[in-house]
């Protein structure tokens, strides 16, 4: 809930403070028992009255603070000015998205292990039906397999198939699965607030002749764009070397075609052609060539999550062989 405020503080020296709501005390309390905790109580108390009361104690109501300006309303960051006037808030949010992109190894680690949880899911999910199933069929093994490996919850869950495949980001529904369906299938797994997508897409049954096509097309430009990606090399020029080989099919492609993750579902960079910014070791990418529209009433996606090493790319996601397009029982 967009008025459920929530901030963290941190200056300088290592000092740090957190607000919530009084809904979630105990939650965070649980969760970090050690930092200076400051709650604001819902209905009675304004958010940003009490976010100010904690920048007065710490003698910074004349400071140069740093933050996420897209986070704040207009209203909220209006209230704030007007309790600390002489308080300086400046843009951060460059800043902290950089400070973001380069993981720690446990957050590596983690991102792992999410990689896995959701890959697994869409293979169990694949394997849990046939024609005459239905998206919601996928959708109940789906987030039933999450769930026994661990993970905390999930995002963007995306069931599509047949015309519906075509569509980029679409839930389940009652449709059934019929012989030569395309199956677009993605879920981001969810632990401690950080998340990993991964898409897959199948057939029930045998392919057209224009599904493998541009499937054994998608296949080349994931090849193409794992081994590009390395220290050193230029986002845009990833990109171009997707592009390079996409356009053999003459159709219109995704501005993207890989981009950071972590704690947000997309995080800079982007490796489209409007940015260019040097990959380092140390980021997780989610890497995704895809056709929505084919022209063919169906769409296709392989999403891979990705880190960067000194020596290059590691996959992360290594469960579905997508080399070949995925054979669901017609």
């Amino acid at each position: 809930m967009r008025w459920r405020h929530a901030a963290t503080i941190i200056t300088l020296d290592g000092q740090e403070a957190i607000l919530c709501v009084d809904m979630e005390e105990s939650t965070v309390r649980a969760a970090d028992p050690g930092t200076e905790l400051r709650v604001w109580k819902e209905f009675t108390d304004r958010p940003m009255a009490v976010l100010a009361e904690l920048i007065r104690d710490w003698g910074l109501s004349q400071a140069r603070i740093g933050t996420e300006l897209n986070y704040l309303s207009t209203a909220d960051h209006a209230e704030l000015m007007a309790i600390l006037p002489n308080l300086e808030l400046v843009a951060a949010d460059d800043l902290l998205s950089k400070a973001r992109q380069i993981k720690t190894p446990n957050e590596v680690a983690l991102l792992e292990k999410l990689s896995r949880i959701s890959d697994t899911a869409i293979l169990a999910s694949f394997n849990a039906v046939r024609a005459g199933s239905t998206e919601m069929d996928i959708a109940a093994t789906l987030t039933r397999s999450i769930y026994e490996q661990g993970a905390q919850q999930f995002k963007l869950m995306i069931v599509a198939t047949g015309e519906r495949s075509q569509l980029p980001n679409v839930g389940p529904t009652n449709r059934i699965l019929l012989p030569g369906d395309i199956c677009r299938v993605e879920i981001f797994s969810v632990i401690n607030g950080y998340q990993a997508g991964v898409c897959r897409t199948a057939v029930v049954g045998e392919p057209s002749s224009d599904a493998l096509k541009i499937y054994n097309n998608l296949v080349e430009c994931k090849r193409l764009v794992f081994d590009a990606i390395k220290p050193g090399v230029g986002s845009r020029s990833v990109y171009e070397t997707f592009m390079n080989k996409f356009t053999e099919l003459g159709l219109p492609p995704i501005s993207f075609v890989a981009h950071s993750i972590g704690v947000n579902l997309h995080e800079k960079p982007y490796f489209g052609p409007h940015s260019d910014q040097l990959v380092e070791a140390g980021m997780v990418l989610g890497m995704e060539p895809l056709v929505y529209r084919s022209g063919f009433g169906f769409g296709m996606q392989i999403k891979d999550m990705i880190a960067v090493e000194q020596d290059g790319a590691r996959l992360l996601s290594d469960v579905i062989d997508t080399d070949s397009l995925y054979k669901i029982e017609a």
